[in-house]
């Protein structure tokens, strides 16, 4: 067993989300890294203390780096002393370590983080000191008090975790040599193929699409359906973090674009026409910014692990 201290705001969400998580064995909150020894709810404003997770998971089932992706799935790593509508220095992001070794795995997925974002994340980085358990009214609250306050959607803990460090972009030079000319325009200029005449727009099959440029899952099959406007569309991501969306006033239009996490690829559009039964969203894609891989071949290359995930 191994454990790892998470302050992500409000503690009441983030327990309950990493109790839902495979893998972590016991969850508690507490106040960790203060200017004092002793602190109290009470008191955590005036000794500087964070509201933290005190994760015990099983290195077997989920790894540290593993850990720090879900918890990055639910901050806002850029926001200071702020997650939510949870406003104070109580509220600050950070993970606290009490093994030295977990300190390399935690520097390389805050370097991975900050890569992304193209800035610096507020997100504390230090040894573990002076924490203190918080009183039993605290502890599991949301499982006592199923409609309590939560600032995170906890369900987000069963979506499929993608590591967008198994998915690195290509050099342009590279994307030149592997794509078509059409994929290339379509994902690193933002431009559109021709409706209809593409080629996943009638495809049903079962299975998964990926980013052409990296090989990052981004849709599953059975979220597909046919919405008659001559492009793939499907009613929601694989996981919502793999996808980035941008305002979007070309062509004397108002749209959302959407690209993908890891390659910045431009794929489409997100449009709030889709079915309303799977949540009233539809992602307008290019067929050119993706690649299909049908079920029986995911585990071959590569994407077994989302299998358990398929409708």
């Amino acid at each position: 067993m191994a454990e790892i201290y998470l302050a992500g705001g409000c503690f009441w969400g983030l327990e309950e989300y990493f109790s839902r998580i495979e893998g972590v064995e016991e969850t508690t909150v507490g106040y960790a890294n203060g200017q004092v020894e002793t602190t109290s709810y009470q008191l955590i404003h005036q000794t500087d203390h964070a509201e933290t997770v005190h994760l015990i998971y099983d290195e077997k089932r989920v790894s540290l780096r593993e850990i720090l992706l879900y918890f990055f799935r639910v901050i806002d790593p850029l926001s200071v002393n702020k997650q939510g509508n949870d406003v104070g220095r109580q509220y600050r992001t950070g993970v606290y370590y009490t093994d030295r070794a977990d300190k390399a795995v935690i520097e390389q997925v805050f370097a991975e983080q900050e890569k992304q974002l193209g800035q610096k994340i507020a997100v504390e980085l230090e040894p573990l000191r002076h924490y203190v358990l918080a009183e039993d009214y605290h502890q599991d609250y949301l499982k006592k008090n199923p409609g309590g306050y939560c600032h995170i959607n906890v369900n987000d803990a069963y979506q499929p975790l993608v590591d967008p460090g198994q998915y690195e972009k290509p050099t342009d030079v590279e994307l030149k040599e592997q794509l078509t000319e059409e994929q290339y325009q379509v994902t690193q200029h933002s431009a559109t193929e021709r409706p209809f005449h593409n080629a996943y727009n009638a495809t049903f099959e079962e299975g998964i699409y990926v980013d052409v440029t990296t090989g990052e899952p981004l849709f599953f099959a059975g979220d597909k359906f046919e919405s008659g406007c001559g492009w793939p569309s499907f009613s929601r991501p694989i996981a919502r973090d793999v996808l980035k969306y941008y305002e979007d006033k070309s062509h004397g239009m108002e749209r959302i674009e959407v690209r993908s996490r890891s390659g910045n690829a431009h794929l489409g559009h997100v449009f709030t026409d889709g079915p309303e039964a799977a949540g009233g969203l539809r992602y307008c894609i290019n067929s050119a910014a993706l690649r299909f891989i049908p079920k029986e071949k995911m585990e071959a290359e590569g994407y077994g692990y989302l299998l358990t995930f398929m409708q």
